[in-house]
């Protein structure tokens, strides 16, 4: 077996890249329905060997703690999360690896956060000292400060860490998080920074704990309620690592290959998985009894244990594995500790309310306001994204910006031979597509470029890997792609009109039925800007609009920018 083989498409690569755009998107998106993104054996082995450590490290950790006698004792789970902030902060675990488009190297994170002038986005652009859009030695020092910090409470001694050494932790992040909302976002800080204040404030924080708990999955469950999370279903169980049966993949679609809308089987897909993510926290919440509690783990492995074995692309997997191992440390290990006593601790209920409640709610309501992290919307579909069209004869303006990697054509032509190259892009641009928000982009790519005809002389990228390579890090949230970044590149890069244009489309409000849509010139700005209806796009394949448009090709590796998700 070659372990890094990706399985070879139904169609020719290099007469596939010769084809009209929305040929190109068709056999790419029928490609994914039944191969997925076809990654080979040894892709996943690297996973499963980044898994093993993440665990091996914990159970370590555990072991040479004094006071630490089970890895279900209060200790062990503060160990849990402070490792696990540490794990993300370094680049390590969700948005790294070739399934998350970073091939060479896999990570970026501590490379780009440790190193003075790469590009960053500060929460108050311009503002002296703390509003730059490259990296200072300040920022280094707080990054690194922080991750030492962690370091420290790492090594604390049992029954309990000293609050003295965990506000320094919650401080320096909050800092980083000022002069890069990117650290903010990489350290997981909905759910670990929370957490972290919950241990400070109170001795008596399982409580607090299990509320943040109970929240992530709660508004996951919210962010689902559209018309989103069908295709989502598709997609993801189309690439299953471990559900391979091409019968099965085509029971997705309601008629493979000509009509790649949801099925009625994926949609009940969909709801079974809303059901669960509801039902976790309900039978969590008012658990009181052995059996209410075995019901809830069951629940819960039912809902992890799927998303985890399916190995979803941006690789959530140890995120996956602290929120089952919390219900363990949490939950079962503590059936004494009702939720609902957060009403005797004021101070911690006031900061959940914030972090867990309004923040949240917000993020559903306005989401182009709060990252789609912070507002716990996991997996939904309901992303905000964009693309980044990148005239060819100035791509090689972007190796102006100070970064650890190449763009993502290049790393995957230093790894695979062309033809496979192009494969691999051409899934990557179906995984956007076959999402029902993706289907606007057969109609917004001719508008951004003004002419159809013109769209040849352009190089597409996915903006989920402009940020990775330019930031460092990026897992799915839109934001961190958009008009800032555009800003800070051009600013670095000098591109004249009509060289780079970008597309930005923003997430479904709740209890709206309207994606917003914006199209920017690097130079000149804002071109052009609108709403599209859901409805309308639920009529749509994946590859085409109203009316079909045919896109003339790229250039042959147009598609090799193309984003994992």
């Amino acid at each position: 077996m070659d372990l890094m083989r990706f399985t070879p498409t139904p169609y020719d690569p290099m007469e596939w890249a010769a084809k009209p755009f929305t040929e190109r998107a068709r056999l790419a998106c029928q490609a994914w329905a039944t191969q997925g993104y076809a990654a080979p054996f040894g892709i996943y082995l690297v996973y499963a060997i980044k898994v093993g450590f993440y665990v091996g490290v914990f159970f370590g950790i555990c072991a040479y703690t004094p006071g630490c006698n089970s890895i279900l004792d209060p200790i062990a789970f503060q160990k849990a999360i402070l490792w696990s902030m540490l794990f993300e902060g370094l680049g390590l675990g969700c948005g790294s690896g070739p399934l998350a488009g970073r091939y060479d190297p896999p990570v970026g994170g501590v490379t780009y956060f440790a190193r003075v002038g790469t590009t960053k986005l500060p929460l108050f652009p311009g503002v002296p000292v703390i509003g730059n859009m490259t990296r200072s030695w300040l920022d280094v020092l707080v990054y690194v400060g922080a991750q030492l910090c962690i370091v420290r409470a790492l090594f604390a001694p049992g029954p309990s860490i000293d609050p003295a050494l965990l506000w320094p932790i919650i401080a320096l992040i909050a800092v980083a998080g000022v002069l890069d909302k990117t650290l903010f976002l990489i350290f997981r800080s909905e759910h670990y920074w929370v957490t972290t204040i919950c241990f400070a404030l109170t001795p008596d924080w399982i409580l607090g704990a299990k509320w943040v708990q109970i929240a992530l999955w709660f508004w996951a469950g919210v962010s689902k309620l559209n018309h989103h999370f069908p295709s989502v279903c598709c997609v993801m169980l189309s690439n299953s690592a471990v559900m391979r049966s091409e019968t099965i993949r085509r029971w997705l679609y309601k008629s493979y290959p000509d009509d790649l809308r949801p099925s009625r089987f994926a949609t009940i897909a969909a709801h079974m998985g809303i059901s669960l993510e509801f039902g976790v926290p309900l039978v969590m919440l008012f658990a009181d009894t052995p059996e209410m509690i075995t019901l809830g783990i069951v629940l819960m492995l039912m809902l992890h244990v799927f998303i985890t074995s399916h190995v979803p692309m941006g690789v959530p997997i140890e995120w996956n594995f602290m929120v089952v191992y919390g219900v363990f440390a949490l939950f079962y290990a503590h059936p004494e500790v009702s939720p609902f006593q957060i009403v005797d601790y004021p101070l911690l209920a006031s900061v959940l309310v914030v972090w867990l409640v309004i923040i949240p709610l917000l993020g559903n309501l306005f989401p182009r306001a709060i990252s789609f992290l912070l507002s716990m919307r996991y997996y939904a579909g309901n992303w905000p994204y964009s693309v980044w069209l990148f005239r060819t004869d100035a791509l090689h303006k972007i190796d102006r910006v100070v970064k650890n990697t190449e763009t993502v054509d290049k790393q995957l032509l230093k790894l695979f031979p062309l033809e496979q190259a192009i494969a691999v892009g051409g899934r990557a641009l179906a995984f956007r597509l076959m999402h029902l928000q993706g289907r606007a982009l057969p109609e917004l790519l001719p508008r951004a470029v003004d002419n159809i005809d013109n769209i040849e002389a352009y190089s597409y990228s996915e903006g989920e890997l402009v940020a990775s390579v330019v930031l460092g890090w990026n897992f799915g949230d839109g934001h961190l792609h958009q008009e800032q970044l555009l800003a800070a590149v051009q600013a670095q890069c000098g591109f004249e009109e009509g060289e780079l244009r970008c597309v930005f489309v923003e997430s479904q409000p709740l209890f709206q039925g309207t994606l917003g849509y914006r199209i920017h010139d690097a130079k000149t700005g804002l071109r052009e800007q609108g709403k599209l209806e859901v409805r309308e796009l639920l009529r749509r394949q994946p590859w085409a609009t109203r009316q079909t448009i045919s896109v003339p090709p790229g250039p042959a590796l147009d598609a090799l920018g193309s984003t994992t998700g």
